[in-house]
């Protein structure tokens, strides 16, 4: 009797590998060939369900950012403004070993989408996601008088970005110099000046 294979599931799993080797190794490594193994099929099972290795890249990708949309659902619902707001700001930190793994999946992405026009658009698309969400909020903040600032929303959103990327990528890179709760107290202290 043939097996049956659940396709979505190994699509999955060869998904979840190509992220591990991804933030393990990097995105130079994540061959389809160390894919595959970290999978444990061979080459040929990657050909069936990814044209290429780009395809791969941005499948993983773009799993990575419905999971974090599903996560931020949650934490988000039932909110509005300010507290949605720092919802938002601190699920996109890498705050504890999830969300570390998917914020070392985004940088990997930074450099290699530099030279693809492909992946760049991939990152544009999601950037615009967050930005849309963060000003939406900020947008909610204010009319609920919640915010004491005059600046613009535009640039008001654009601080709050910057100061995700860069402690991110501080934390990441400079781990003995910020600890997780020097990233969380500096955003919400950025929060609470609003």
């Amino acid at each position: 009797m043939p097996k049956i294979v659940d396709h979505d599931e190994r699509r999955r799993e060869l998904l979840s590998a190509a992220r591990r080797v991804i933030v393990r190794d990097g995105i130079d490594a994540a061959t389809t060939r160390a894919i595959a193994k970290e999978a444990g099929y061979s080459n040929g099972v990657l050909a069936h369900y990814f044209a290429d290795k780009d395809e791969i890249l941005l499948s993983a990708l773009r799993q990575s950012h419905q999971r974090i949309r599903d996560r931020l659902t949650g934490k988000v619902g039932g909110r509005s403004g300010l507290a949605a707001l720092r919802e938002l700001l601190l699920d996109n930190l890498p705050l504890d070993g999830e969300r570390t793994h998917e914020t070392r999946l985004e940088v990997s992405f930074w450099s290699r989408s530099l030279a693809s026009e492909r992946l760049a658009e991939v990152q544009r698309t999601e950037a615009g996601e967050l930005r849309a969400a963060v000003r939406e909020l900020l947008g909610q903040a204010r009319a609920a008088g919640e915010l004491r600032t005059d600046d613009g929303l535009d640039d008001l959103t654009e601080h709050l970005l910057a100061l995700v990327d860069g402690l991110s990528l501080h934390l990441l890179l400079y781990p003995g110099r910020l600890a997780r709760a020097d990233v969380e107290r500096l955003m919400l202290r950025a929060v609470d000046r609003l």
